[in-house]
C-alpha cells in the first residue's frame, strides 16, 4: 500500500478513515475514552470544509448528524459508555427513518459511570439492542490503528448502501495505542456516495420505495423535493401510518435489508484454521492477545487458530458453525461475562465445546491470562 506514512493514536485513525471516506459532518460532546475522536476533528474538519460542532450533550449529537445527514453530508459522532446510552432513542429514529450515519462507540467499563479510562468490551449487546423494537444494526469493530481506519471508511461506505447508522465499536486499548498507519492515496480504497433519487422536481417522488436492488435513493433535504420524515411507521411518501399490511412490510424491509446481506457485510480475518483443534474466537483490542498466544504456542507445535471478527453485528452464526465445525475446543476472548460467547454457543453444533476466557475488572487480558485459562479448561478434561 501506497501513501502517507504516520503514527497515531486508534482514535487518530478513526478520523482519518473518516476524512478519507468523506465526512463533512461531526457534531458530539467529549467523553473518555473517545474524546481525542471529537478533538482531532475540531481541528482538522473545517480545514477541508466541513462542520464541527460541540453539542451539549450526545442526544443532540446524535439529533444533529441525522439532521446532517438528511441534507446529503455524510456524518458523524463519537461517544462512549454512558453517552451511548443517551444516544439510544435518536438511534431508533434514524434506523427507522433509514437515515445513514456513523457512531463510533469507544468502550469503557461500566455500567453507569464505571471505569471512565479503563479498558472494557461490555456494550455488544447494548450496541444490538440498545434502541427499543425489532431492528437491524450493523457493528464493525478492529484490533490495530491500520484496520481502525479501514473499518471506519467501511462503516460509511455500508451507512450510504443500506441506508442506516452503523456503529463503530472500539475500545479503550485499541483507541489510545499509538501505532504505525498508512494513509493510502486519494482514490486507492473504493468508497459509497450517496444514491441520489432521479426524479425530477415537480414529480411526485417517493422517499421511501426501493429500487429492485433493495437500494433507497435519497433527495436532499431541502431541496427540490419536499417529503416527510417520521420515526413513526410510514408508508412509501413518509407519511405516518398503522396500516398492518404496510407496517408489517417496513419492519421486514429494515431488518432484512441488513439480515439477508450478512455474507456481504461480514468482516472477519482468520490465522490457522486448516489444522486447529482449538480455535480461538475474538475482537477488538483482546485479539491481540489472542493472536500472540496463537502464534507463541504453534511454534511449539500446538493446533491452535484464531477468528479475529471485525463485524460483530449482524452475527454470521453460518461462518461461525462453518469454521468450527472440526474444533474440539472453541473458545471466546473477550473482556465481559460473555456477551458474544453467548453467541457463539448458539451458532455451532456442540455448545458444549465453547468455552470463555474474559477479564472484567478493567485491565487488559494478556496472552498469559489466555495461557492460563485454557489450561484451566483442560484441565477438566475437555
Amino acid at each position: 500500500m501506497t501513501g502517507t506514512l504516520k503514527f497515531v493514536q486508534g482514535n487518530e485513525a478513526c478520523v482519518e478513515g473518516a476524512l478519507y471516506a468523506g465526512l463533512q459532518f461531526f457534531a458530539g460532546y467529549p467523553i473518555t475514552p473517545s474524546t481525542e475522536i471529537a478533538e482531532t476533528l475540531a481541528s482538522k474538519l473545517p480545514q477541508i470544509g466541513g462542520k464541527f460542532i460541540q453539542m451539549e450533550d450526545e442526544i443532540a449529537s446524535m439529533c444533529a448528524i441525522i439532521g446532517a445527514s438528511l441534507t446529503g453530508s455524510k456524518s458523524m459522532t463519537a461517544t462512549s459508555g454512558p453517552g451511548f446510552s443517551l444516544m439510544q432513542e435518536a438511534l431508533g429514529y434514524a434506523i427507522m427513518a433509514e437515515i445513514p450515519c456513523v457512531i463510533a462507540n469507544v468502550q469503557r467499563g461500566g455500567p453507569s459511570t464505571g471505569l471512565p479510562t479503563k479498558v472494557a468490551q461490555g456494550d455488544v449487546m447494548q450496541a444490538r439492542w440498545g434502541t427499543h423494537g425489532d431492528h437491524a444494526i450493523v457493528v464493525l469493530t478492529a484490533s490495530n490503528n491500520q484496520d481502525v481506519f479501514n473499518i471506519t471508511i467501511e462503516a460509511f461506505n455500508v451507512a450510504e448502501t443500506y441506508r442506516t447508522p452503523v456503529i463503530l465499536l472500539f475500545d479503550e486499548v485499541v483507541a489510545h495505542m499509538r501505532e504505525r498507519l498508512t494513509v493510502p492515496e486519494k482514490n486507492e480504497i473504493p468508497l459509497v456516495e450517496r444514491l441520489q433519487t432521479s426524479v425530477k422536481e415537480g414529480v411526485d417522488y417517493h422517499p421511501y420505495l426501493p429500487r429492485e436492488d433493495g437500494r433507497l435513493p435519497m433527495s436532499d433535504f431541502g431541496g427540490v423535493h419536499r417529503y416527510n420524515v417520521t420515526g413513526l411507521y410510514h408508508d412509501m411518501w413518509g407519511f405516518p401510518t398503522a396500516t398492518p399490511a404496510i407496517v408489517d412490510g417496513l419492519i421486514h424491509h429494515l431488518t432484512d435489508k441488513i439480515r439477508n446481506n450478512v455474507h456481504v457485510i461480514t468482516k472477519f480475518k482468520e490465522y490457522y484454521l486448516e489444522d486447529s483443534s482449538t480455535v480461538l474466537i475474538s475482537y477488538g483490542s483482546a485479539a491481540r492477545s489472542a493472536l500472540h498466544h496463537v502464534l507463541n504456542r504453534r511454534k511449539r507445535g500446538e493446533n491452535i487458530g484464531l477468528i479475529e471478527l471485525q463485524t460483530l453485528w449482524p452475527f454470521h452464526g453460518e461462518l461461525i458453525r462453518e469454521k468450527c465445525k472440526n474444533a474440539r475446543l472453541i473458545v471466546v476472548v473477550e473482556m465481559n461475562l460473555g456477551q458474544l460467547y453467548r453467541q457463539v454457543k448458539m451458532a455451532v453444533d456442540r455448545p458444549e465445546r465453547v468455552f470463555l476466557a474474559n477479564r472484567v475488572d478493567g485491565v487488559f487480558i494478556t496472552p498469559t491470562d489466555i495461557k492460563n485459562m485454557l489450561r484451566l479448561i483442560q484441565g477438566r478434561g475437555v
